[in-house]
């Protein structure tokens, strides 16, 4: 497998000199400064491709090219915003870059109620805890019907908290799922919002009446457009999975599951219309066998996401050690490099699988400094890649 690294640019804090030092093969990168829904131009892609090149490295990945709200819930520029979707994949075929990572949620991506979860050993996690955001949804958002999401044990468990949160405590929280986890992954929020759960609740709105099955469609829409370009032009879609994979806010979430996968993937039954196998997003969902998920869908995958998590009791979740948690992820990396070997056989031009370890832990001398995305330290990533490839060395000196 390509062992890759998401780079958030020339502003990443992360060099590609760093990156180049400790192993990683392949960049995993989007053009962040271009507004969603604009066309990214030639120019543009051939320039920032041959920046990483100059550092001896390759753009592998492209994460992400983002789905524009209004595609999503079939607003009236959908079909203005699909066309410039199209001449985008075009324009990264055609410089070389085969490889596109989206997401179709709405609204919010990944949710976290702590991205600084102290843990036993002195390293910092992402966190879930499901009463917290029962609070955020039902006491910050007031968003109509919400107490129905949750049972009387955790509405009372809310109440209680409500006696007790303090002012800066939901400040956190709400910088911490409104504002940091959204801003710099899909530009829907900005810190510089005088009121984010106003505008918040604005984008919420929008999904008034569009459930699972209508988003489903408009999925469907999208992907009967944008696949037929993709094959063209040499590019493989892979859809990112739900995180946490549960319906959130009210609205629909549809990458949940193998049900929801085998779904998608059926929907357009082409090569070009595949996964991003993220294995910690799954494995938050209890639901989830994450290795019997990755032998179902590895020849549609074409996208690995290498980390794990361990669910706790009343719906919490934890970022786990990657050689931890329920993941799997030796399984999982055995699966991946076995279906590899099958496309090699078989003469396929995407035979080796770019992957990136993700979320590793904030420990060491990263503690001290600022500048990192969310998840994204450097050390506690490098450990990850460090463990992941004596796996995928493992693996395959016991498979000769």
């Amino acid at each position: 497998m390509e062992k890759t690294w998401r780079w958030f640019g020339r502003n990443d804090i992360i060099t590609l000199e760093m990156l180049r030092q400790i192993g990683v093969e392949g960049i995993v990168s989007a053009l962040h400064g271009i507004p969603n829904g604009q066309v990214w131009q030639p120019e543009q892609i051939a320039e920032y491709k041959a920046f990483i090149e100059s550092a001896g490295l390759r753009w592998s990945v492209v994460e992400s090219l983002p789905v524009s709200e209004s595609i999503k819930y079939g607003g009236p520029d959908r079909d203005q915003l699909i066309e410039n979707y199209k001449i985008s994949l075009k324009n990264l075929g055609q410089a070389g870059i085969h490889t596109v990572c989206y997401n179709f949620m709405p609204v919010i991506d990944w949710i976290r109620t702590d991205l600084h979860r102290r843990l036993p050993d002195g390293t910092c996690t992402l966190y879930f805890d499901k009463i917290r955001f029962a609070y955020f949804d039902c006491c910050i958002l007031n968003r109509k019907g919400a107490e129905a999401d949750y049972s009387e044990e955790e509405l009372a468990k809310v109440h209680d908290l409500k006696k007790t949160i303090t002012r800066k405590e939901i400040d956190e929280l709400i910088d911490t799922i409104i504002v940091k986890t959204q801003g710099f992954i899909n530009g829907n929020i900005s810190g510089k919002e005088l009121d984010p759960v106003a505008v918040f609740n604005g984008l919420l709105a929008r999904y008034g009446g569009i459930d699972k099955n209508a988003l489903r469609e408009n999925m469907k829409f999208f992907l009967e457009q944008v696949t037929p370009v993709a094959t063209e032009y040499g590019v493989n879609l892979c859809v990112h999975p739900d995180d946490p994979p549960c319906q959130v806010l009210g609205l629909p979430r549809i990458v949940t599951s193998a049900e929801d996968i085998e779904w998608i993937l059926n929907a357009v039954d082409e090569h070009a219309n595949g996964l991003t196998f993220c294995a910690g997003s799954l494995s938050s969902g209890a639901h989830n066998n994450v290795p019997a998920m990755a032998e179902r869908f590895a020849t549609r995958t074409h996208f690995v996401h290498l980390r794990s998590t361990d669910v706790l009791p009343g719906g919490d979740f934890v970022e786990a050690s990657h050689l931890a948690g329920r993941a799997g992820l030796i399984d999982v990396v055995r699966i991946f490099l076995a279906e590899e070997k099958r496309r090699r056989a078989a003469g396929m031009f995407d035979s080796r699988i770019p992957m990136r370890v993700d979320h590793g832990p904030l420990m060491l001398d990263d503690l001290d400094k600022s500048g990192f995305n969310p998840g994204y330290s450097f050390l506690g990533r490098m450990k990850a890649l460090a463990e992941m490839s004596g796996v995928m060395a493992a693996v395959e000196h016991c498979e000769k």
